[in-house]
């Protein structure tokens, strides 16, 4: 039985596991800490991936990106924390992703893009730290037309946690009556946290979505027992009854709580992955990888 809070009818939701992130590598060859897919966990529907890359405090000529590689069949969303990167795709569309800013792609029907470092950061260094997640699209999306949304650090909602005790990012979805400025295809919440130590808030979360929390600093425990407790690198997944969820850092803490909260509605069809292109059938698969080979998803002009 889910446990119910006392003050109010919400229904709080219970921890089913808390899963180490694997360190590796991607593009370049820079590191991530990867939460999934893994062998441990393959996907949570609807998020197919979840990769931390760094933080890393770069010498100079030591950043590396992700050059020219392609995409179909879902939307990849990077949140920068530090450092910048400069992105291009097949279809003449360039950016800059700087601290704080958040770029939703829309892969859809493909598109080739590249996500590399900035020339002043190649050259001087610096802190490179980012987030990226993957998130399935349904059947009647994955031939739709490639888009981005593009919002700045500036624009993202911030809702201030009464007492000066932290504030909450609404990167997508809401938080009580504050909304984020993404699109969506599915419903999606992804709310970066941040708790000074010897806080508790709780959090509604839309009970048929599918719930995790990467704990990107510090430590969590998520009910009034303070057990099981959770750490930097830990993805904690959450049971999948209850529409509110108790987030607590001790007041002993000796450091800032930061914590991703991200949930969605599970889209309950198959997939088929092969690395960048997720489908629901193999045929769909080998025609993706066709289209690729055959230059159908264009190329980056330079």
């Amino acid at each position: 039985m889910t446990p119910k809070n006392s003050k109010n009818t919400f229904n709080i939701r219970l921890i089913n596991r808390i899963i180490d992130s694997v360190t590796t590598t991607e593009g370049e060859g820079f590191i991530v800490h990867r939460s999934f897919p893994t062998n441990t966990l393959s996907h949570f529907d609807p998020f197919l991936l979840l990769d931390e890359m760094g933080p890393m405090d770069l010498k100079p000529g030591e950043a590396k990106g992700a050059p020219d590689h392609p995409h179909k069949g879902f939307e990849t969303v990077t949140y920068m924390l530090s450092g910048n990167f400069v992105h291009k795709d097949s279809h003449g569309r360039s950016g800059w992703l700087n601290p704080g800013d958040v770029q939703w792609m829309t892969a859809g029907s493909g598109v080739i893009h590249s996500e590399m470092p900035s020339k002043a950061m190649i050259e001087k260094g610096g802190t490179l730290h980012g987030l990226q997640l993957w998130i399935n699209l349904p059947r009647k999306d994955k031939s739709a037309a490639s888009s981005y949304q593009e919002i700045s650090a500036s624009k993202i909602p911030i809702v201030q946690i009464p007492g000066g005790k932290g504030q909450i990012k609404v990167i997508a979805g809401r938080y009580n009556e504050t909304e984020s400025k993404i699109d969506t295809k599915i419903s999606i919440i992804y709310l970066h946290i941040i708790l000074e130590p010897g806080t508790t808030i709780q959090v509604p979360v839309n009970p048929k979505h599918n719930i995790f929390a990467y704990i990107l600093s510090g430590i969590a425990s998520f009910d009034e027992k303070n057990n099981p407790q959770a750490k930097k690198g830990q993805i904690v997944i959450f049971e999948k009854f209850g529409d509110s969820i108790i987030i607590k850092t001790a007041p002993n803490a000796k450091e800032v709580l930061q914590i991703l909260l991200i949930g969605g509605s599970p889209l309950n069809e198959p997939i088929v992955r092969y690395g960048p292109f997720v489908m629901n059938s193999k045929e769909e698969i080998y025609q993706a990888i066709e289209d690729y080979r055959s230059g159908k998803l264009g190329s980056i002009i330079r």
